[in-house]
């Protein structure tokens, strides 16, 4: 199932749910004029109806039923729309089941990590020995060659005490090419350019690294990337997770290692940073 559809079914949802409903006052709120004169006027005394003219208050006793009618099916088009976009979520990803061409006529496979064209997006997160970071990466890969962006963020204690917080962002966007292309293991080698914008300085070099998905049992999967910035600055971040698949939406957990050097560029002085903990995240993958 495709992204696109997805975010339509989302959409639909959005409308659905969002839509016009009666115009009606809350308790203890005074009517608009509209509403008391209506109200004035359905209080007053029935006034005698010529005979062969059929009543106006009939008439409105016969729309009833056909307006509640036409809301009940929004309400059904709604749940709908709800279900149809939990299908999409649960039954859609790379490790469904798919028709295999290359066999028997009927035979099923899964793609998984050897799929010819994957989407992925997620966001993720936890504390650091120093403060909290926070992740957002999006990809798009073929069957061998792709591309990789990250925007990581790190709040931080401030080094000398003083209140407030110290930011951090680190920016790295690669073109990836897969080494390895399997059903149940995909290995990529990846090389680009990453930023880092720290309170007094910015700094832009070459980065690269490797990033390494594995099958372990069902929709289990294991995940490790390290990447590294050689100069001006000296960066090496490294992480290791577990990924379960529920369909295209992926749930993640795992540690993560960080250490960040600015080679002395700031003021002649070396400083390292070196930043460690757990984090948790979740993603689709398409």
């Amino acid at each position: 199932m495709s992204p696109l559809r997805a975010m339509l079914c989302a959409a639909l949802s959005l409308g659905l749910l969002l839509g016009p409903s009666p115009a009606e006052a809350r308790f203890g709120k005074r009517s608009r004029p509209s509403q008391s004169d209506s109200k004035k006027d359905d209080d007053k005394t029935h006034e005698a109806t010529p005979v062969g003219e059929e009543d106006s208050d009939d008439d409105d006793e016969d729309d009833r039923p056909s307006r509640r009618r036409g809301r009940r099916y929004v309400s059904s088009d709604a749940d709908f729309s709800g279900l149809s976009l939990l299908a999409v979520l649960f039954t859609g990803g790379n490790h469904r089941f798919v028709v295999d061409h290359r066999g028997p006529e009927g035979n099923l496979r899964q793609e998984r990590h050897a799929a010819p064209l994957s989407f992925r997006l997620g966001l993720q997160g936890g504390p650091v020995n120093e403060g909290g970071a926070a992740d957002l990466f999006i990809g798009l890969e073929g069957r061998r060659f792709g591309a990789d962006a990250r925007v990581t963020g790190l709040g931080l204690s401030t080094d000398d005490g003083s209140e407030g917080t110290d930011t951090i962002t680190l920016v790295e966007a690669h073109l990836t090419w897969a080494l390895v292309s399997l059903e149940r293991v995909r290995l990529r080698a990846e090389a680009g350019v990453s930023t880092a914008n720290a309170p007094d300085v910015s700094f832009v070099g070459p980065s690269m690294g490797m990033s390494l998905e594995a099958c372990v049992a069902g929709p289990l999967d294991i995940e490790a990337r390290a990447q590294v910035t050689p100069f001006p600055y000296r960066q090496v971040d490294a992480s290791a997770a577990l990924a379960l698949h529920l369909g295209a939406l992926v749930l993640r957990g795992g540690y993560r290692g960080m250490v960040l050097d600015d080679a002395g560029e700031v003021d002649g002085v070396r400083h390292v940073d070196t930043f460690h903990g757990p984090y948790f995240g979740l993603g689709l993958t398409y």
